[in-house]
């Protein structure tokens, strides 16, 4: 027997597992498919994870900015607060130099008076009222109170009064385009 005699047969055994022909150019397509799947499908969960993160760290920002206008917001509130306590709006308008108004007047619906007008009076700082400033021309002022020669107030014109229906019973009719 020859050495060539056995390496053929070994040839011929592995010549089975190796391919050859026809069904090496069948599967090379396929192959191709696969690693292209595959290759896609890692793409895209890298780019979505990507995404992800990028949604992630966005929130967190967000988040953040959140708490700081909430803290922002809490803090102008008690600002607010602080500001339009009662004793603060007293201390600021006395600041501005206003003085506590006296008793209401009321115009009623036909025009008249209903109660005394009269200057607001600016308490001295020992609690007593000080007597009101006189007008700049020496005489008094309209609407102010009664004269000092004791005549009458000035009646104002009454106003027209329209009653107001709070809830209409019929629906108004729609504007025409046509202006009627």
């Amino acid at each position: 027997m020859t050495k060539a005699g056995p390496l053929k047969g070994r040839a011929a055994r592995l010549a089975r597992f190796v391919p050859s022909g026809p069904n090496t150019a069948a599967r090379t397509p396929f192959v191709l498919l696969v690693v292209v799947l595959l290759g896609g499908g890692l793409i895209g969960l890298l780019l979505l994870n990507t995404s992800l993160s990028q949604g992630s760290f966005k929130l967190t920002e967000l988040k953040r900015k959140t708490t700081e206008l909430t803290d922002e917001e809490q803090a102008l509130q008690r600002d607010v607060d602080a500001r339009s306590a009662p004793d603060a709006l007293e201390r600021r308008a006395r600041e501005l130099g206003m003085v506590p108004g006296g008793s209401p007047v009321f115009l009623e619906p036909d025009g008249t008076v209903r109660g005394l007008p009269g200057e607001a009076v600016a308490p001295a700082p020992d609690g007593s009222a000080l007597p009101a400033a006189p007008a700049p021309d020496g005489g008094a002022r309209p609407g102010a109170g009664p004269s000092p020669a004791g005549a009458p107030l000035r009646q104002l014109a009454p106003a027209p009064w329209v009653p107001v229906d709070p809830a209409p019973t019929a629906p108004l009719p729609a504007p025409t385009p046509s202006g009627r």
